[in-house]
């Protein structure tokens, strides 16, 4: 994502990489048998950030304190407030976190979410059932945070078997937003993408897929009967549950 004398638009006004997406506290640990003892054991960190676009406060977010940058970019995609990544002049994060400010090229008010959606392009998305496999594989060998605290989601980015990004959040939604935000900074074609969720695919999940163009969202839970019947009607391909022994495939087209 550059502007126009090719620089990085994303811009960091501190160092906020030192927040900590995990902090360790002693608990008392009982078991069946009547044992008791203290350990230290991992919890994930909140952290607060507010959003204000070309200076209006639009939303405050609570997510894991990494890839702040990505998270500002792709929740702008997915909520409606921008259509291209074009649109955004610069994206800066501040006061150690708790501040990110995005600049439009147009500097009217920011839009509210919008209630519009556009189709997918009206034809089967190219996937392999291999490449599917492949990332819940890969979601079975474990996150580092979600290894440490069984308390987050995980997501990934992937096109034609590879994949190109992962993270985790405290929120599913976050991650989702986190893994769109950094294919807009890297410049890399969603519509030839497929992303993979750790939890449940609800309505307004595969409302964000339909806005940030992705063509097959496939995840390890199950999807509600509301995002299905979206999918259906958006072009939207769901592969849920998606597990390493098996897939549940809900194809729009009616090809798979």
């Amino acid at each position: 994502m550059r502007g126009e004398g090719g620089e990085d638009i994303i811009m960091y006004i501190d160092e906020y990489e030192r927040l900590k997406a995990v902090r360790y506290r002693t608990v008392r640990e009982i078991r069946r048998d009547g044992s008791v003892r203290e350990r230290k054991t991992a919890v994930p960190a909140e952290h607060s950030m507010t959003i204000y676009v070309n200076g209006r406060e639009v939303m405050e977010v609570v997510c894991t304190g990494q890839y702040l940058a990505e998270l500002i970019l792709g929740r702008l995609l997915t909520a409606g407030i921008i259509k291209d990544v074009d649109e955004v002049e610069s994206v800066c994060v501040g006061e150690a976190g708790e501040a990110g400010m995005a600049v439009l090229r147009s500097r009217e008010a920011p839009a509210e979410e919008a209630e519009v959606f556009e189709k997918l392009p009206a034809k089967p998305a190219v996937w392999k059932e291999e490449w599917v496999f492949a990332l819940a594989d890969r979601f079975a060998e474990g996150m580092p945070i979600h290894q440490e605290t069984f308390a987050v989601h995980s997501c990934f980015l992937s096109m034609k078997g590879e994949i190109l990004f992962e993270c985790e959040d405290i929120g599913r939604h976050n991650a989702f937003d986190k893994v769109i935000g950094y294919a807009l900074r890297n410049q890399i074609d969603l519509k030839q993408c497929i992303v993979y969720l750790s939890g449940r695919v609800p309505a307004d999940m595969a409302e964000k897929a339909v806005r940030a163009g992705i063509p097959v969202l496939a995840a390890k839970a199950a999807a509600t009967y509301e995002a299905v019947q979206f999918a259906k009607e958006h072009g939207l391909t769901l592969i849920c549950p998606a597990r390493r022994d098996q897939l549940l495939t809900y194809d729009p087209f009616g090809t798979r």
